[in-house]
């Protein structure tokens, strides 16, 4: 794949050993323009896009956004950081080692502090910062106003280790997942007392322990950006940059801010990407999609002609006096559109998969789909990498659909499961559809050796079986299976047969009423018992029209039927601005359900009501949504998965789990993988997991949505991190004679 743009000649492509690349299996876990730092000179600004500025420079809030985030991993102490296959590693700017130093009687965890780690004010990181932050996050003092307790509440104390500089935490329960703790690490003036946490952290950060610092240790509500600038007392490698200014330009607005030179980094959609790669090209015949070196000097060349030519044009018109307004705008327009194509010519567009995973999600309450069958026959129907495939292509990205919950794709520990949920075939959910009761709706192709769609539904239910209990991974098929041909309308009759049945009794009836009357004339005495027996048979040919008619219906709207009613479900998706991709994958998921007879109504709501009005609450029957990726799964998705508790007034408590489809075994097999401290261990159980998960059917993975960013040619160590860390005191601009190479550099992707 090409990037949209050239990298500039010192950006080496990131890798790492052959067996386990940074870009991971399918080469776009990450694209940045890696550099050396001594490739990277000092000094300079860099201005970053965020959605919008932060109402908090406290993470732990739960008004905390993205913007929040970035600034407390570039200020603030990050205990462990995650390389681009999503894996927890030691930071050793601040410990020196930490470990699982005792299991029995308690799990005992020792940190060995970095003894050159120290807070801007020149206090060292101490154990009385991290007692604090437990103190502040693990619920039991219902002053703080903490958004998250998770594996803080599993902490029985925390003190200083025996040895000077170590932290000694002691668990009252086993936590597998103990290094998501402690990061970011706030000082103790933040966290040592509610109000401070709760009121004075929201707008005042006056210490830091980062490559970076938040400008004045305050945070201006009213303005539209926030600066970050050189941490002079941090003790690790010295910041690149002078400032980092993270600036609020919403996504449809950043094209234009690009095109104006107003940004540095700026995470983009697919049309500000293309309109990048267009300014790369020349407009003449034989450009190739995405530029090349030669591409770009000559669009270049293009775009210098074009400003001299509308330049000479306007001073020819005001010479002679026959330049009018009209030319003069012209002319004006001509200028400004080529300036504005060698601006955008300043930037390259890094692209991998984001650090998140969109989903289709059944309301396991409603209607139909409280039916496991009827779940299963959707995420049966569903043509995942024809969905994946639709928005990665565009994008430039290898074609990956997602096969799991709980792992991205190019994460440690990834393993698809999807073959729990049985099949993916148009035949093997119209079986299941029809093993519901829902009868009619489209023919589906015959394999020709004259087996039919209950085969499939057996099938199917074979392998989510051996994927509930244990027994298998959910792809193994019996030996024999049955293959499916045909969604069977009224238990297997098809319409053709109803038609002719309907017909002999329709005769039948005629018959029956010509013989009743006839005895009635006669005055015979079995005419009562005709007239009742042309009656019951009048009755069951009207029966039989109905029937008729009811399938006839259901054949022509290619809906099925159950007890006259038809198989629709109601989806619900977000209208707002940014929401496209989402909305065009739920089209392309209607379309794939028709061919099942599932019938889908599309609902489109404001973004302000799409989660607490119909999420929240369960008005939907399908909704497409995403969820962030995590390296903590066992800790951070159990409430997305999470069994519905019913409360004392009949409601569900379901925190998270918004299909509220869950099961007692996916709730034990969490517990289980949270307090197991094996690795392998503990893979397992997420694995097991993630195909009990599949098997109930509550939710389908469909892809990764692409992570696309521009970023100035002149950057080094930015651009589209996926699952990694940014390592902010890297980040910075080339040196003037490097960047000057980079004007011929050919084009490449990192990864390949």
């Amino acid at each position: 794949m090409l990037a949209a743009g050239l990298l500039v000649a010192p950006f080496l492509a990131g890798c790492g050993g052959e067996e386990d690349p940074s870009e991971g299996k399918s080469g776009s876990a990450r694209d940045l323009s890696v550099a050396e730092r001594e490739q990277v000179r000092f000094g300079g600004t860099l201005r970053w896009a965020v959605d919008a500025a932060p109402v908090t420079l406290n993470a732990y809030q739960d008004d905390a956004d993205a913007a929040t985030d970035r600034i407390a991993a570039a200020t603030l102490p990050a205990l462990f950081t995650l390389d681009s296959r999503g894996r927890p590693q030691l930071n050793t700017d601040y410990l020196e080692s930490a470990e699982v130093t005792e299991r029995e009687p308690q799990q005992v965890v020792v940190y060995r502090l970095n003894p050159k780690a120290r807070w801007s004010d020149g206090t060292p990181l101490s154990a009385a910062d991290f007692a604090a932050q437990w103190h502040a996050l693990g619920g039991g003092d219902g002053g703080y106003w903490a958004a998250r307790a998770a594996g803080y509440d599993r902490i029985h104390k925390v003190e200083p280790g025996k040895e000077e500089g170590r932290v000694r935490v002691t668990f009252a329960r086993p936590y597998a997942d103990w290094r998501s703790l402690f990061t970011p690490l706030y000082p103790r003036s933040v966290t040592g007392e509610p109000k401070a946490f709760n009121t004075t952290s929201r707008t005042k950060l006056p210490v830091s322990a980062g490559p970076f610092a938040v400008k004045g240790g305050t945070l201006d509500p009213t303005s539209d950006s926030v600066t970050l600038e050189r941490n002079t007392a941090w003790w690790g490698e010295r910041a690149k940059l002078d400032s980092l200014v993270l600036k609020a330009v919403p996504p449809a607005e950043r094209g234009d801010a690009l095109a104006a030179g107003e940004l540095d980094v700026a995470e983009i959609r697919q049309p500000v990407a293309d309109r990048i790669a267009k300014a790369a090209r020349p407009r003449t015949a034989g450009a190739q999609e995405h530029g090349t070196a030669s591409d770009d000097a000559k669009a270049a060349e293009e775009d210098e002609k074009d400003e001299k030519d509308a330049a000479e044009e306007e001073q020819e018109a005001e010479k002679d006096g026959s330049g009018g307004a009209d030319e003069k705008k012209e002319a004006g327009e001509k200028a400004e559109a080529a300036k504005e194509r060698e601006r955008l010519r300043r930037y390259t567009v890094r692209r991998a998969y984001a650090p998140s995973y969109v989903q289709l999600a059944l309301n396991g309450t409603s209607g139909p789909l409280r039916d496991e069958r009827v779940r299963r026959a959707v995420a049966q129907a569903l043509d995942r990498e024809a969905l994946a495939r639709a928005v990665h292509r565009p994008a430039g990205l290898p074609v990956r659909a997602l096969g799991s919950h709980l792992r991205m794709y190019d994460q440690a520990g990834y393993h698809d499961n999807s073959a729990a949920v049985g099949e993916a075939t148009t035949a093997s959910a119209s079986g299941l559809l029809a093993e519901a009761g829902w009868k009619g709706g489209p023919a589906v192709p015959s394999t020709g050796d004259g087996t039919d769609a209950a085969g499939a539904a057996t099938a199917g239910q074979a392998d989510a079986d051996a994927a509930k209990n244990g027994t298998g991974d959910g792809d193994a098929r019996r030996a024999g299976a049955a293959r499916p041909v045909r969604a069977p309308a009224f238990t297997g009759v098809a319409s053709s047969s109803e038609r002719g049945r309907a017909a002999v009794l329709r005769q039948a009836a005629h018959a029956d009423a010509r013989a009743a009357k006839a005895a009635k004339k006669k005055g015979g005495k079995n005419a009562k018992k005709l007239a009742e027996a042309a009656e019951a048979s009048l009755a069951a040919a009207t029966e039989a029209s109905d029937a008729l008619d009811t399938l006839l219906h259901a054949e022509a709207n290619l809906l099925r039927l159950k007890e006259g009613r038809e198989l629709e479900l109601r989806m619900v998706l977000p209208a707002g601005d940014g929401s496209e991709q989402i909305r065009r994958t739920g089209e392309r998921i209607v379309a794939m359900l028709q061919r099942v007879g599932v019938g889908v109504e599309v609902t489109r709501v404001p973004d302000g009501a799409f989660f607490q009005d119909h999420l929240a609450s369960g008005d939907f029957d399908l909704a497409l949504y995403g969820w962030p990726a995590t390296a903590y799964p066992a800790t951070d998705t159990r409430s997305i998965f999470a069994k519905p508790v019913a409360s004392p007034d009949g409601s569900l408590l379901i925190e998270q789990n918004f299909t509220r489809v869950g099961t007692d075994q996916v709730d034990q097999l969490f517990e289980q993988a949270v307090t197991e401290l094996d690795d392998e261990e503990r893979e397992e159980l997420i694995r097991r997991i993630d195909a009990r998960v599949w098997a109930a059917a509550g939710s389908v993975p469909l892809f990764q949505p692409p992570q696309l960013v521009a970023v100035a040619r002149s950057l080094g160590n930015a651009g589209a991190f996926g699952l990694e860390t940014p390592r902010y005191q890297d980040i910075g601009h080339a040196r003037p004679a490097r960047a000057q190479e980079g004007a011929s550099a050919a084009p490449a992707r990192s990864g390949q």
